[in-house]
């Protein structure tokens, strides 16, 4: 195997230089990159054997291999956990005094995702260019989104792009955390309601037509619940196909309406002043709205640039209204609790806290509290609202299966006390 001479930066940001047998050079990154090492520089000492892989058609597997490679590459896409990985190794590297360039390009080269190693690579010939790295980042708004950028560009003006970036991978970690606790709580519920309405489905259209049979010959009026559970299958049974079709219909027309400026302002109102969810969503969207202006104040941006971006990432256009009025009354001067308190929309006690920092000079920590505050309380409602949704699915089945076993017994008894 060929002998590497290499240098890197290790986990703590320190430098590591040393020799290492491998394939070959992307071997040898990515064995570094399972011990914390990020290669800067590379080269080949000495081949110890001599690799005769290009005789005898070894050039059409490597080329068939590369092309599944790249098929596979095809279906990747980029995660917001691969987003926040690429940024802590960024601001490691940077705090290592590796140049930008070279810290991208050995990020490009070590990264797994294959459609993440074009954009580093594209963001890398960018700032080769002359660009800033902020500029770069506007070219993929779909992987960098505005706070990211306004971030990176503040702290590209402030000087300490490590911090920012560090502080940027924290920020991003800790809301993934979130919603992967939020979706993760939900998951068993929903599965339990496709399973119900899938067994619900199948007694009606297979299980229930082959017993009403029996009460086909018969001359005994059938109770009104049996009459209607022999309808109901009928009706499924029969028009499954005109059914089925209807109802998507009917969700893609709703959900097209609700992505419209009308229907989303009232889904969205409705959300927040439903019983056990509308308290959820607003804990949620006022988590992250605290941890996102704690962040972006922190890094170095303006307020009123901060509150602006905020807005888009609380996903209730009744909140961002409230943001926006708020926005509007900073500038005029007001504090920043002030608006927040005079809608109703945000708890008392985080404009109350937002105020004790506003008048203390810590308005950043004493958000991150908030956030911390209010992200527990997000965790404790969905465990909370999962501890009921589970029995509640289970009862409402228990229901249903009840219903159609009491409508098919209840004739088969009348039948019976009719001959005696």
């Amino acid at each position: 195997m060929p002998l590497y001479a290499f240098k890197g930066v290790g986990a703590g940001g320190k430098s590591v230089s040393g020799t290492r047998e491998a394939d070959g050079p992307k071997n040898l990154r990515q064995v570094l990159k399972r011990e914390s090492v990020f290669i800067t520089e590379m080269r080949e000492v000495q081949a110890k054997e001599s690799q005769n892989r290009k005789a005898a058609g070894g050039g059409n597997t490597q080329s068939s291999l590369k092309k599944e490679i790249d098929f596979k590459g095809m279906f990747e896409r980029i995660r917001p956990t691969d987003v926040a990985i690429f940024t802590r190794q960024l601001a490691t590297l940077i705090r290592a005094g590796i140049p930008l360039t070279e810290a991208l390009a050995a990020l490009s080269e070590q990264s797994d995702n294959k459609k993440l190693q074009m954009v580093i690579a594209g963001l890398r010939q960018r700032v080769n260019e002359g660009e800033a790295l902020a500029k770069a980042l506007e070219a993929n708004p779909r992987v960098f989104p505005d706070l990211y950028v306004n971030m990176v560009r503040s702290g590209e003006t402030a000087g300490n792009l490590d911090v920012v970036l560090l502080r940027l991978a924290d920020f991003m970690e800790s809301q993934n955390a979130l919603r992967g606790k939020v979706s993760g709580a939900l998951t068993y519920p929903i599965i339990m309601m496709i399973i119900g309405a899938l067994v619900m489905g199948l007694l009606m259209v297979v299980v229930v037509p082959q017993i009403t049979e029996i009460f086909a010959d018969s001359q005994q009026s059938l109770p009104l619940n049996t009459q209607i559970l022999i309808g109901f299958s009928r009706l499924v049974g029969n028009w499954w196909f005109i059914l089925g079709p209807m109802g998507f219909g009917a969700m893609a027309l709703l959900r097209r309406w609700s992505r419209t400026p009308v229907g989303r302002a009232k889904v969205d109102r409705w959300l927040l002043k439903m019983p056990v969810v509308g308290p959820l969503v607003r804990f949620l969207a006022v988590a992250r709205f605290a941890r996102t202006l704690s962040t972006m104040l922190a890094s170095g941006v303006p307020v009123l640039t901060a509150l602006d971006i905020v807005k888009r990432v609380l996903n209730n256009t009744v909140l961002e209204k409230v943001v926006e009025e708020a926005r509007d009354s900073i500038r005029e001067g007001e504090s920043v609790a002030a608006p927040l308190k005079r809608s109703g929309q945000f708890p008392s006690m985080m404009c109350h806290m937002i105020a004790v920092g506003e008048r203390s000079g810590e308005l950043e920590t004493m958000l991150e509290h908030v956030a911390d505050a209010y992200e527990r309380d997000v965790e404790s409602k969905v465990n909370r609202l999962t501890a009921l949704l589970s029995p509640l699915m289970i009862v409402v089945m228990a229901v249903g299966v009840g219903f159609i076993v009491f409508s098919i017994i209840q004739p088969i008894l009348d039948m019976q006390q009719f001959v005696q």
